[in-house]
């Protein structure tokens, strides 16, 4: 037996001014995409933002059902919306945020299990990496430079063929 390690990377900024401007903008943009949010439930508000290759921008919020787990994370409904919308553009990077009323949320929030794997599916398909950024309300945000950084030993169609 051989014992092996697998790490996950990035950077970590002290807070949102010091990312590059267009991280900035972009994250900017999620803070937006949570006004949007449906979470009647766990109050606890989630917003996306894609950067396209073009310079578009599509957002997504987290949408839920009291018929839990029925609802859909933020990420996903993004990434799912660039996909129905512009099929043959690639994602260049996607910012993450939350907020609630109940408390600050003050650590960066990173993609659940199922975006992760939902969005390296994207990355996969596009044969380019989707930087990805994010953080919390305030305070440090997160930055990799593809989402495989955030899912070591994935699982891709590859397997599959």
């Amino acid at each position: 037996m051989k014992k092996i390690k697998f790490e996950a990377s990035g950077h970590l900024y002290e807070n949102m001014d010091e990312l590059p401007q267009e991280d900035r903008c972009l994250m900017e943009e999620a803070i937006k995409a949570t006004q949007s949010s449906y979470a009647p439930y766990s109050q606890f508000k989630v917003g996306s933002a894609l950067l396209m290759e073009d310079g578009t921008i599509i957002t997504g919020s987290n949408q839920e059902n009291a018929a839990y787990p029925s609802g859909m994370c933020a990420e996903r409904v993004a990434i799912w919306k660039a996909g129905a919308t512009f099929p043959n553009k690639k994602v260049k990077s996607i910012a993450i945020t939350a907020n609630s009323p109940h408390k600050i949320v003050d650590r960066p929030v990173g993609p659940c299990g199922a975006c992760r794997q939902t969005l390296l599916e994207y990355e996969v398909n596009q044969q380019e990496p989707i930087t990805l950024i994010f953080m919390g309300e305030v305070g440090n945000v997160v930055k990799t430079s593809s989402i495989s950084e955030m899912l070591p030993f994935s699982f891709d169609g590859s397997y599959l063929h």
